[in-house]
C-alpha cells in the first residue's frame, strides 16, 4: 500500500477506535476525524512524509482550529492560504448551539494555530520546505465542549480516571505506530502535556524529546515574543539552524 495508504488506513483505525469508546462527560463531544475527515486525509496525504526529522505533538482540537477544519492546529486562514486545504466539512451528530462547525466558512480566528502556523510559514514561505523535515498530529483527535452557554473547551485529562485510561490507550497506540511509521529523530511537544505524552509513548533513547511553549493566548508566557522563544529553543535543540 506504501507510507501514505498505511498512515491513512491506521487513522481510519484510530477514527473507529474513539468512536467506540463511551464516556460519561455531560456535555458535547466532536471528532473531527468523523465530520472533518476528507480535510484529514488530505493533510495527511500532502503533508506528512516518512523520514520527518521532527514530530510536533498538540493536545487535542481547539473549538475554532481543527474542530473546523480537521487539521492539527487548523486556523482557517492558514489552513486555506499555506496549506492550501479547502474541502466540505460535515457536522458532528450532537453540535453546541454556541460552537457550529462551520468548516472552511468560519469567521473567527483560532489564536494558537495563528500563532503556529504564522511562525511557519514565515520560516518556510513554502509549505512543502516545512513539511519535508516536521509534521504535526495532534495527541487527542476529539474535541470536549461544556454544555454551558460559553461553550468551555474541556480538555481529556479531565476525564474520570477509567474513560481517561481507555481514551489514552487508543492515543498511545496510534502515537506509537505513527512514530514507528515516520521514523522522527526528534519528538516536541507543544505544551507539556503533549511532551508527557510523548516521554510516556517513546520507546528510542537516541530521540531527542523536549518541548516548545503552547502557542495559546491564553498562555501567559506565549503572550511575550513566543516566535523567539520558540526559535531559540529549536535552535539550542540543534532542530533548526
Amino acid at each position: 500500500m506504501g507510507f501514505t495508504g498505511d498512515l491513512i488506513e491506521r487513522t481510519k483505525r484510530l477514527k473507529e477506535e474513539v468512536d467506540s469508546l463511551s464516556f460519561s462527560y455531560d456535555g458535547y463531544i466532536y471528532n473531527p476525524l468523523d465530520y472533518a475527515w476528507d480535510m484529514h486525509r488530505e493533510y495527511l496525504g500532502r503533508y506528512v512524509r516518512q523520514g520527518a526529522r521532527v514530530l510536533f505533538l498538540g493536545m487535542n482540537p481547539g473549538p475554532f482550529g481543527m474542530m473546523q477544519t480537521g487539521v492539527p492546529f487548523g486556523e482557517v486562514n492558514a489552513v486555506r492560504d499555506y496549506l492550501k486545504l479547502d474541502l466540505p466539512v460535515g457536522k458532528p451528530d450532537k453540535e453546541h448551539p454556541s460552537r457550529p462547525v462551520l468548516g472552511m466558512k468560519i469567521k473567527r480566528s483560532e489564536g494558537s494555530g495563528k500563532r503556529l502556523w504564522g511562525l511557519v510559514s514565515q520560516l518556510w514561505p513554502d509549505p512543502d520546505d516545512f513539511f519535508a523535515y516536521h509534521c504535526i498530529f495532534n495527541y487527542c483527535p476529539l474535541g470536549f465542549l461544556d454544555k454551558g452557554k460559553t461553550a468551555k473547551n474541556y480538555t481529556p485529562d479531565h476525564l474520570p480516571k477509567e474513560e481517561k485510561r481507555a481514551l489514552e490507550d487508543v492515543c498511545d497506540s496510534y502515537l506509537s505506530d505513527i512514530m514507528a511509521m515516520i521514523g522522527p529523530k526528534a519528538l516536541i511537544g507543544i505544551g507539556k502535556y503533549a511532551q508527557a505524552k510523548l516521554q510516556a509513548v517513546n520507546n528510542d533513547s537516541s530521540r531527542i524529546v523536549d518541548s516548545i511553549i503552547h502557542p495559546s493566548p491564553g498562555n501567559p508566557q506565549a503572550n511575550v515574543d513566543w516566535n523567539g522563544k520558540t526559535i531559540a529553543k529549536m535552535r539550542e535543540l540543534n532542530l533548526w539552524n
